[in-house]
């Protein structure tokens, strides 16, 4: 009996780990700007590639400057997380990359109030320049 449950657990995991890749794409966000997808979920886990602050309607990024910026990218974090039925509660990992470190208190400031209890993980750099001209980008990694 023992062999037979080691085997029916062995079989379950090989197929958890074999379960194809699903494509998230929503009209809710931006569309991808390159060659790559919204999302990609593979079992319980969810990568979101980095958001601009593009407005989906306009595919424009937001005029306002960091905090409006990072309102928006968020935005669009959240709206691909809804389109594969996950939520900001289910983001594990962020990673934000600014144009100016100069804009991370007030990047902070507003971030801090889209995950107000138990925040994910998260790594802040400085890089030298963003797609579009850009002030943030911010990718994520969700769990359920």
């Amino acid at each position: 009996m023992k062999g037979l449950l080691a085997v029916s657990a062995c079989v379950l995991i090989v197929t958890a780990c074999r379960e194809h890749p699903q494509v998230i794409v929503t009209d809710s966000a931006p569309k991808a700007i390159g060659p790559y997808s919204q999302a990609v979920r593979t079992g319980n886990t969810l990568y979101l590639s980095g958001q601009l602050a593009i407005d989906s309607a306009t595919g424009e990024i937001v005029k306002g400057g960091i905090e409006a910026e990072t309102h928006q990218a968020l935005q669009n974090l959240k709206a691909v997380l809804e389109a594969a039925g996950y939520s900001l509660e289910n983001v594990v990992s962020c990673q934000v990359f600014l144009a100016d470190m100069d804009d991370f208190t007030a990047m902070n400031t507003v971030y801090a109030g889209y995950f107000p209890r138990q925040p994910p993980a998260r790594a802040t750099v400085e890089v030298a320049e963003l797609p579009r001209d850009a002030r943030i980008e911010i990718s994520a990694v969700a769990v359920r």
